[in-house]
């Protein structure tokens, strides 16, 4: 982990303000690439415009119209369920951050499509919280894999045993990890380069 932090450096990690807006994105985003999912939210963003995502402004919306700008029915109908939910105050995301990792995690797991993974990001860069490791996210497998010199991806034990240093500080880790693959996708990308 130590030559990790002194190639990557500081840590950059920043709180997203809008807690709605945070959990409509990760939802977007679900198995599709980054560009896919960015292309798709700020299609979204122009549709509410100049209004902001919010559960209200969601719900002035048909599911017709929401898939109009590239969302599935499925994911249409699971960002209906958030705006529903949040709403009519099933889920409150104005106070979620008195909660315990846990009990925000099984309020946000309510809603249809937030599963558990979500949550956790949830925590992390809504809630800024310091000790949260997402020990099912294949990015921090893969990364834990490489830096560890495994053969195989962790199954979960193993990766919360080499994870048990890094509490109360595992969110922290968990960037670190993910700023690891960025690195080594760069390294590739260099030295392919200088190999043309």
């Amino acid at each position: 982990m130590r030559s990790i932090i002194d190639q990557v450096g500081p840590v950059k990690l920043r709180s997203e303000r809008n807690r709605f807006a945070m959990l409509v994105r990760s939802i977007i985003s679900q198995q599709i690439s980054v560009g896919a999912a960015r292309s798709i939210r700020k299609r979204l963003e122009q549709l509410v415009a100049p209004d902001k995502l919010t559960p209200e402004n969601l719900l002035r919306f048909t599911p017709r119209q929401l898939r109009s700008v590239g969302l599935s029915k499925q994911k249409t109908s699971y960002i209906l369920d958030l705006a529903s939910k949040t709403s009519r105050g099933e889920v409150v995301l104005r106070t979620i951050g008195r909660r315990s990792d846990e009990s925000v995690i099984e309020e946000l797991t309510r809603v249809k499509g937030i599963g558990r993974w979500t949550a956790q990001m949830f925590l992390m860069f809504a809630l800024g919280r310091p000790d949260v490791f997402p020990d099912a996210d294949l990015g921090i497998r893969m990364a834990i894999r490489n830096q560890y010199g495994l053969s195989d991806l962790p199954n979960k034990q193993t990766s919360h045993e080499i994870a048990q240093p890094w509490h109360p500080y595992a969110s922290i880790a968990s960037w670190y990890l993910w700023r690891s693959l960025d690195l080594q996708r760069q390294q590739k990308a260099g030295t392919q380069d200088n190999s043309t």
